[in-house]
């Protein structure tokens, strides 16, 4: 048989071949067809399932950013210290919560 050699970074590889290849026409197919309702979803719609699931995350991080914003305005309307200033009066807004959960 022939010898192959593959390197990359860090190794050093030497495959021997044994024998060559069947033809893939001739390769008997058991049945196992790529046919699963997943597999034909994502031929289907993939880039729209990716580009939906975009657009969703956008605005819930988005969402997420205004309430947090929202509940710490409403922080400094009460007259509470700032964050930025050592405060932690936030930490009791459900707003800003509702924005971290999000």
């Amino acid at each position: 048989g022939s010898l192959i050699t593959l390197s990359c970074l860090s190794h050093r590889v030497v495959c021997q071949v044994i024998s060559s290849a069947v033809p893939a026409d001739t390769i008997q197919d058991n049945g196992t067809s790529d046919s699963s309702w997943i597999t034909r979803l994502e031929n289907n719609y993939g880039f729209y399932i990716g580009l939906g699931l975009a657009v969703f995350s956008s605005f819930l991080i988005g969402s997420s950013v205004i309430l947090k914003k929202k509940g710490l305005l409403r922080l400094v309307e009460k007259g509470g210290t700032r964050a930025g200033d050592g405060g932690h009066g936030y930490l009791k807004d459900w707003l800003w919560w509702a924005g971290l959960l999000t």
